[in-house]
Protein backbone atom coordinates (compact mmCIF):
# COMPACT_ATOMS: atom_id res chain seq x y z
CA UNK A 1 0.00 0.00 0.00
CA UNK A 2 1.54 3.65 -0.50
CA UNK A 3 1.73 5.89 1.53
CA UNK A 4 -0.78 7.58 0.14
CA UNK A 5 -3.37 4.93 0.19
CA UNK A 6 -2.09 4.24 4.04
CA UNK A 7 -3.03 8.10 5.00
CA UNK A 8 -6.71 7.69 3.59
CA UNK A 9 -7.39 4.34 5.48
CA UNK A 10 -6.05 6.31 9.07
CA UNK A 11 -8.54 9.33 7.89
CA UNK A 12 -11.01 6.97 7.33
CA UNK A 13 -10.66 4.41 10.40
CA UNK A 14 -10.32 7.80 12.46
CA UNK A 15 -13.87 9.10 10.30
CA UNK A 16 -15.61 6.04 11.54
CA UNK A 17 -14.37 5.75 14.84
CA UNK A 18 -15.09 8.54 16.05
CA UNK A 19 -18.88 8.65 14.03
CA UNK A 20 -19.04 5.22 16.25
CA UNK A 21 -18.90 6.86 19.51
CA UNK A 22 -20.83 9.55 18.65
CA UNK A 23 -23.63 6.98 17.84
CA UNK A 24 -22.75 5.29 21.30
CA UNK A 25 -23.30 9.03 23.59
CA UNK A 26 -26.64 8.50 21.79
CA UNK A 27 -27.44 5.08 21.93
CA UNK A 28 -26.79 5.66 26.14
CA UNK A 29 -29.28 8.00 26.13
CA UNK A 30 -32.11 6.21 24.04
CA UNK A 31 -31.09 3.33 26.28
CA UNK A 32 -31.91 5.43 29.48
CA UNK A 33 -35.41 6.77 28.26
CA UNK A 34 -36.20 2.70 27.08
CA UNK A 35 -35.30 1.33 30.67
CA UNK A 36 -37.53 3.75 32.50
CA UNK A 37 -39.88 4.17 30.56
CA UNK A 38 -39.95 0.59 31.01
CA UNK A 39 -39.76 0.73 35.02
CA UNK A 40 -42.57 3.51 34.71
CA UNK A 41 -44.90 1.04 32.67
CA UNK A 42 -47.61 0.78 35.38
CA UNK A 43 -47.41 4.13 36.46
CA UNK A 44 -47.76 5.37 33.16
CA UNK A 45 -50.77 2.81 32.35
CA UNK A 46 -52.43 3.71 35.41
CA UNK A 47 -52.14 7.36 35.69
CA UNK A 48 -52.19 8.56 32.29
CA UNK A 49 -51.80 12.44 31.83
CA UNK A 50 -53.34 12.98 35.15
CA UNK A 51 -50.24 12.16 36.58
CA UNK A 52 -48.58 15.62 35.84
CA UNK A 53 -51.60 17.84 37.26
CA UNK A 54 -52.40 15.55 40.66
CA UNK A 55 -50.79 17.26 44.02
CA UNK A 56 -51.86 14.25 45.87
CA UNK A 57 -48.83 12.07 46.99
CA UNK A 58 -50.08 9.14 49.07
CA UNK A 59 -48.03 5.83 49.37
CA UNK A 60 -50.27 4.03 51.38
CA UNK A 61 -53.47 4.79 49.40
CA UNK A 62 -51.24 4.29 46.28
CA UNK A 63 -52.22 7.79 44.74
CA UNK A 64 -49.51 9.30 43.23
CA UNK A 65 -48.76 12.47 41.23
CA UNK A 66 -45.92 14.93 40.09
CA UNK A 67 -47.64 18.38 40.10
CA UNK A 68 -46.23 19.37 43.68
CA UNK A 69 -42.64 18.12 42.76
CA UNK A 70 -42.26 19.63 39.13
CA UNK A 71 -43.18 23.12 40.78
CA UNK A 72 -40.93 22.49 43.33
CA UNK A 73 -38.03 21.54 40.49
CA UNK A 74 -39.22 24.70 38.60
CA UNK A 75 -39.50 27.41 41.14
CA UNK A 76 -36.23 26.41 42.97
CA UNK A 77 -34.53 26.27 39.59
CA UNK A 78 -35.51 29.89 38.49
CA UNK A 79 -34.91 31.31 42.12
CA UNK A 80 -31.62 29.78 41.54
CA UNK A 81 -30.73 31.77 38.02
CA UNK A 82 -32.63 34.99 39.55
CA UNK A 83 -29.71 35.13 42.71
CA UNK A 84 -27.00 33.38 40.40
CA UNK A 85 -26.86 34.80 37.62
CA UNK A 86 -26.31 38.39 37.78
CA UNK A 87 -23.24 37.57 40.70
CA UNK A 88 -22.10 35.27 38.20
CA UNK A 89 -22.14 38.24 35.71
CA UNK A 90 -20.54 40.67 37.37
CA UNK A 91 -17.78 38.48 38.44
CA UNK A 92 -16.75 37.09 34.87
CA UNK A 93 -16.86 40.66 33.70
CA UNK A 94 -14.20 41.08 36.27
CA UNK A 95 -12.43 38.66 35.68
CA UNK A 96 -12.11 39.08 32.00
CA UNK A 97 -11.62 42.93 31.35
CA UNK A 98 -11.05 44.45 34.88
CA UNK A 99 -8.56 42.15 37.50
CA UNK A 100 -5.00 42.39 37.15
CA UNK A 101 -3.86 39.49 35.60
CA UNK A 102 -2.35 37.67 39.05
CA UNK A 103 -5.69 38.90 40.76
CA UNK A 104 -7.70 37.41 37.93
CA UNK A 105 -5.85 34.07 38.07
CA UNK A 106 -5.97 33.72 41.99
CA UNK A 107 -9.98 34.32 42.30
CA UNK A 108 -10.95 32.47 38.69
CA UNK A 109 -8.85 29.77 40.53
CA UNK A 110 -11.38 30.12 43.97
CA UNK A 111 -14.34 30.46 41.64
CA UNK A 112 -13.68 26.73 39.99
CA UNK A 113 -12.87 25.57 43.51
CA UNK A 114 -16.18 26.13 44.28
CA UNK A 115 -17.58 23.43 41.74
CA UNK A 116 -15.27 20.73 42.78
CA UNK A 117 -16.92 21.23 46.59
CA UNK A 118 -19.16 17.98 47.15
CA UNK A 119 -23.06 18.41 47.05
CA UNK A 120 -23.77 17.18 50.69
CA UNK A 121 -21.11 19.75 51.97
CA UNK A 122 -22.93 22.58 51.03
CA UNK A 123 -26.26 20.30 52.19
CA UNK A 124 -24.29 20.81 55.74
CA UNK A 125 -23.52 24.03 55.44
CA UNK A 126 -27.05 24.79 54.50
CA UNK A 127 -28.81 22.83 57.52
CA UNK A 128 -26.01 24.14 60.57
CA UNK A 129 -25.33 27.59 59.10
CA UNK A 130 -28.01 28.84 56.22
CA UNK A 131 -30.95 27.43 57.79
CA UNK A 132 -30.60 29.42 61.37
CA UNK A 133 -29.94 32.47 59.81
CA UNK A 134 -32.80 32.60 57.13
CA UNK A 135 -34.94 31.27 60.03
CA UNK A 136 -33.29 34.22 62.98
CA UNK A 137 -32.77 36.92 60.60
CA UNK A 138 -33.80 37.00 56.71
CA UNK A 139 -37.25 35.23 56.87
CA UNK A 140 -38.13 37.73 60.00
CA UNK A 141 -36.83 40.50 58.15
CA UNK A 142 -38.51 39.97 54.34
CA UNK A 143 -41.77 39.15 56.54
CA UNK A 144 -42.02 43.00 58.10
CA UNK A 145 -41.04 44.62 54.73
CA UNK A 146 -42.62 42.73 51.59
CA UNK A 147 -45.04 40.65 53.92
CA UNK A 148 -48.20 41.78 51.63
CA UNK A 149 -46.54 40.03 48.83
CA UNK A 150 -47.62 36.21 48.99
CA UNK A 151 -44.46 35.15 48.58
CA UNK A 152 -42.59 36.14 52.12
CA UNK A 153 -45.81 34.80 54.21
CA UNK A 154 -46.12 31.84 56.53
CA UNK A 155 -44.25 30.35 59.11
CA UNK A 156 -40.64 31.20 59.39
CA UNK A 157 -38.57 27.59 59.55
CA UNK A 158 -35.55 28.37 57.69
CA UNK A 159 -36.00 24.89 55.63
CA UNK A 160 -37.82 25.44 52.60
CA UNK A 161 -37.92 26.76 48.82
CA UNK A 162 -35.81 29.67 49.53
CA UNK A 163 -32.84 27.69 51.77
CA UNK A 164 -33.18 25.58 48.41
CA UNK A 165 -32.86 28.13 46.27
CA UNK A 166 -30.09 30.04 47.51
CA UNK A 167 -28.25 26.38 47.85
CA UNK A 168 -28.81 26.10 44.28
CA UNK A 169 -27.56 29.42 43.37
CA UNK A 170 -24.46 29.05 45.09
CA UNK A 171 -23.56 26.04 43.51
CA UNK A 172 -24.52 26.98 39.76
CA UNK A 173 -22.43 30.21 40.32
CA UNK A 174 -18.91 28.72 39.72
CA UNK A 175 -20.50 27.02 36.32
CA UNK A 176 -22.06 29.83 34.90
CA UNK A 177 -19.08 32.18 36.33
CA UNK A 178 -16.48 30.24 34.97
CA UNK A 179 -17.84 29.83 31.51
CA UNK A 180 -19.08 33.41 30.88
CA UNK A 181 -15.27 34.76 32.06
CA UNK A 182 -14.01 32.05 29.14
CA UNK A 183 -16.69 33.54 26.32
CA UNK A 184 -15.59 37.43 27.20
CA UNK A 185 -11.90 36.43 26.68
CA UNK A 186 -12.84 34.92 23.58
CA UNK A 187 -14.06 38.05 22.27
CA UNK A 188 -11.72 39.81 19.99
CA UNK A 189 -9.25 42.78 21.43
CA UNK A 190 -10.38 44.73 17.93
CA UNK A 191 -14.18 45.03 19.74
CA UNK A 192 -12.87 46.50 22.74
CA UNK A 193 -10.63 49.09 20.68
CA UNK A 194 -13.50 50.11 18.27
CA UNK A 195 -15.59 51.27 21.03
CA UNK A 196 -12.42 52.79 22.74
CA UNK A 197 -11.49 54.44 19.77
CA UNK A 198 -15.21 56.03 19.25
CA UNK A 199 -14.71 57.47 22.57
CA UNK A 200 -16.60 54.99 24.75
CA UNK A 201 -15.74 54.20 28.34
CA UNK A 202 -14.39 50.95 29.92
CA UNK A 203 -17.78 50.09 30.83
CA UNK A 204 -18.73 51.33 27.73
CA UNK A 205 -16.72 49.56 25.57
CA UNK A 206 -18.00 46.63 27.63
CA UNK A 207 -21.49 47.03 27.49
CA UNK A 208 -21.74 47.61 23.93
CA UNK A 209 -18.72 45.78 22.07
CA UNK A 210 -18.41 42.87 24.13
CA UNK A 211 -21.81 41.68 26.09
CA UNK A 212 -23.36 41.92 22.88
CA UNK A 213 -20.50 39.84 20.98
CA UNK A 214 -20.43 36.99 24.09
CA UNK A 215 -24.29 37.23 24.23
CA UNK A 216 -25.14 33.67 22.77
CA UNK A 217 -22.47 31.87 25.16
CA UNK A 218 -23.62 33.79 28.18
CA UNK A 219 -27.35 32.26 27.44
CA UNK A 220 -25.68 29.21 26.84
CA UNK A 221 -23.77 29.29 30.49
CA UNK A 222 -26.88 30.05 31.80
CA UNK A 223 -28.96 27.30 30.41
CA UNK A 224 -25.81 24.98 31.56
CA UNK A 225 -26.68 25.97 35.20
CA UNK A 226 -30.12 25.85 35.11
CA UNK A 227 -29.41 22.21 34.03
CA UNK A 228 -27.36 21.59 36.84
CA UNK A 229 -29.83 23.36 39.00
CA UNK A 230 -32.77 21.09 37.77
CA UNK A 231 -30.56 17.84 38.30
CA UNK A 232 -29.27 18.48 42.24
CA UNK A 233 -30.12 16.53 44.90
CA UNK A 234 -28.82 15.78 47.87
CA UNK A 235 -27.99 19.67 49.03
CA UNK A 236 -31.56 20.39 47.99
CA UNK A 237 -32.78 17.73 49.42
CA UNK A 238 -31.20 18.63 52.70
CA UNK A 239 -32.71 22.14 53.21
CA UNK A 240 -35.90 21.95 50.91
CA UNK A 241 -38.17 20.45 53.56
CA UNK A 242 -39.17 17.96 51.31
CA UNK A 243 -43.06 17.99 51.71
CA UNK A 244 -45.01 17.95 48.72
CA UNK A 245 -47.22 20.60 48.02
CA UNK A 246 -47.55 23.99 45.78
CA UNK A 247 -47.63 26.94 47.88
CA UNK A 248 -46.82 30.62 46.81
CA UNK A 249 -44.19 31.27 49.96
CA UNK A 250 -40.78 30.67 49.31
CA UNK A 251 -40.97 29.87 53.12
CA UNK A 252 -42.59 26.99 52.77
CA UNK A 253 -41.34 23.21 52.48
CA UNK A 254 -41.07 22.23 49.11
CA UNK A 255 -39.64 18.83 47.24
CA UNK A 256 -38.12 18.39 43.63
CA UNK A 257 -38.61 15.78 40.87
CA UNK A 258 -34.59 14.67 42.08
CA UNK A 259 -35.29 14.66 45.68
CA UNK A 260 -38.37 12.85 45.94
CA UNK A 261 -36.76 10.15 44.00
CA UNK A 262 -33.52 10.66 46.82
CA UNK A 263 -35.54 10.45 49.68
CA UNK A 264 -37.72 7.32 48.95
CA UNK A 265 -36.73 4.85 46.10
CA UNK A 266 -35.03 2.78 48.51
CA UNK A 267 -38.94 2.73 51.17
CA UNK A 268 -40.90 1.80 47.86
CA UNK A 269 -42.63 -1.17 48.70
CA UNK A 270 -45.00 -1.56 46.16
CA UNK A 271 -44.98 -1.69 42.25
CA UNK A 272 -46.60 0.92 41.57
CA UNK A 273 -45.04 3.41 43.80
CA UNK A 274 -41.74 2.31 42.20
CA UNK A 275 -42.87 2.89 38.67
CA UNK A 276 -44.37 6.51 39.55
CA UNK A 277 -40.89 7.00 41.37
CA UNK A 278 -39.44 5.85 37.95
CA UNK A 279 -42.14 8.11 35.92
CA UNK A 280 -40.85 11.28 37.93
CA UNK A 281 -36.76 10.25 36.75
CA UNK A 282 -38.49 9.97 33.57
CA UNK A 283 -40.03 13.07 33.42
CA UNK A 284 -36.70 14.84 35.09
CA UNK A 285 -34.51 13.04 31.99
CA UNK A 286 -37.61 14.57 29.57
CA UNK A 287 -37.28 18.27 31.55
CA UNK A 288 -32.89 18.30 30.94
CA UNK A 289 -33.19 17.07 27.40
CA UNK A 290 -36.28 19.52 26.37
CA UNK A 291 -34.09 22.38 27.96
CA UNK A 292 -30.75 21.31 26.79
CA UNK A 293 -32.87 21.46 22.88
CA UNK A 294 -34.38 24.98 23.56
CA UNK A 295 -31.18 26.01 25.22
CA UNK A 296 -29.31 25.18 21.50
CA UNK A 297 -32.04 26.72 19.52
CA UNK A 298 -31.69 30.05 21.52
CA UNK A 299 -27.93 30.65 21.09
CA UNK A 300 -27.91 29.68 17.91
CA UNK A 301 -31.05 32.32 17.17
CA UNK A 302 -29.38 34.66 19.59
CA UNK A 303 -26.06 34.55 18.28
CA UNK A 304 -28.07 35.02 14.54
CA UNK A 305 -29.42 37.64 15.49
CA UNK A 306 -26.49 39.23 16.99
CA UNK A 307 -23.94 38.68 14.36
CA UNK A 308 -21.86 37.03 16.61
CA UNK A 309 -21.09 33.31 17.27
CA UNK A 310 -23.23 30.32 18.18
CA UNK A 311 -20.72 27.95 18.68
CA UNK A 312 -18.29 28.86 22.14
Amino acid sequence: MTRRGAFWSGDRLLRHGTALFAALVILLLAALALQMTNASALSLERFGLDFLTTQAWDPVHEQFGALAFLYGTVVSSILALVLAVPVSLGAAIYLAELAPTRLGRALGFMVELLAAVPSVVYGLWGVFVLAPWLRETVEPVLADTLGFLPFFQGHHAGVGMLAGGIILAIMILPTVTAMSREVIEAVPKTWRESAQALGATRWQAIRTGVLPYARSGIIGAVILGLGRALGETMAVTMVIGNRPEVSASLFAPAATLASVVANEYTEATSDLYLAALSELGLLLFAVTVALNIAARLLVRRTARLAGGPGRW
